[in-house]
């Protein structure tokens, strides 16, 4: 190749770069608290009157499931990033955020799998794109086993997995929340003190970059979960559910879907390992290997959605 046809091609390949880092995020508007707030929608189903946010029209829907203690804003970045191409569906899971739940209900990962297919059952959704962080990662898990063949894809940032469920440093709070204290001792201070909350020892020790965490990103999170005893006791609730290993029993049956899966994985969080990613790369027959990614941890994904949508689009197999 002549040095002038080098020079042009490689241009091109950098421009071409350029304008997909970018695309995502010159597509839609950004969704902030007041959006969301406008646009939740909630529907009442015999296991909980379930809020959620839906945006895009594709026949295809992705469904996001979100970590603890956090609520489905974690994916408002991917939400506007991938509602071009899918039909985008994000709802607050048992216990957590703005749905509500009976007193008499049980909320562990299972019950929460009911939920969310009972949700698609209303919203005449079959299949869904699925994707998960956190303790919403092993509810993904869960429902891939339950559920094989109304999961189309998986996409799953850390979260836990096979033995290391629950992760050794989330037992303690487990403990707390076994005596009804979880929420009153952890999470209340931190709605008072946001410097708290934003501090290595709040909810800022499992975020990237905790000094971008807004007053508003914070109380949208963390106000739900206080603003009742029948809430607090809830969120406690969840908590000690997520006690209970329920994915070793399930190995065997996420060796058997043979969906394409791809994980991407926060290398400097301290939780979930990237050994957790590397056993699902081996576990899942449709695995298209792993995105790791440094200086990231645990709740990445709401920091860094242009990653997530580039993801996202790739497993999907859509062009951007």
């Amino acid at each position: 190749m002549k040095r002038r046809e080098f020079v042009k091609a490689a241009t091109s390949v950098i421009a071409t770069a350029a304008i997909g880092k970018h695309v995502f995020a010159q597509q839609t508007e950004r969704i902030g608290a007041a959006w969301y707030t406008q646009n939740r929608k909630f529907v009442q189903l015999p296991i909980a009157r379930v809020a959620y946010v839906e945006r895009g029209n594709s026949p295809f829907t992705a469904l996001f499931v979100h970590g603890f203690p956090l609520n489905s804003y974690q994916w408002r970045g991917a939400l506007e990033r991938l509602s071009n191409y899918r039909h985008c569906i994000a709802p607050d899971v048992m216990g957590l955020g703005f749905t509500e739940v009976p007193a008499t209900q049980p909320i562990t990962p299972a019950t929460q799998v009911k939920m969310l297919v009972s949700l698609l059952d209303r919203l005449n959704i079959h299949t869904v794109d699925l994707v998960g962080n956190d303790s919403g990662g092993l509810v993904s898990q869960l429902f891939v086993a339950t559920y094989p063949r109304r999961v189309r894809t998986l996409l799953l940032t850390n979260c836990d997995v096979d033995k290391n469920s629950p992760p050794a440093e989330f037992v303690p709070l487990i403990n707390l929340a076994k005596k009804g204290l979880f929420v009153n001792t952890v999470l209340v201070p931190e709605i008072a003190d946001k410097n708290l909350a934003r501090s290595p020892s709040g909810l800022g020790g499992v975020y990237s970059y905790p000094d971008k965490l807004e007053d508003e990103t914070l109380d949208m999170y963390l106000k739900p979960l206080a603003s009742s005893d029948l809430r607090k006791r809830q969120a406690d609730e969840y908590a000690v559910a997520l006690g209970e290993n329920v994915l070793v029993p399930i190995g065997e049956k996420l060796h058997h879907w043979k969906g394409p899966a791809r994980m991407v994985w926060g290398l400097k969080d301290t939780l979930f390992p990237v050994q957790g990613a590397e056993w699902l790369n081996k576990t899942l027959p449709g695995s298209h290997g792993i995105r790791r990614v440094d200086d990231a941890k645990l709740f990445f994904p709401e920091e860094m959605p242009d990653l997530i949508a580039e993801e996202a689009v790739k497993l999907w197999d859509v062009r951007v």
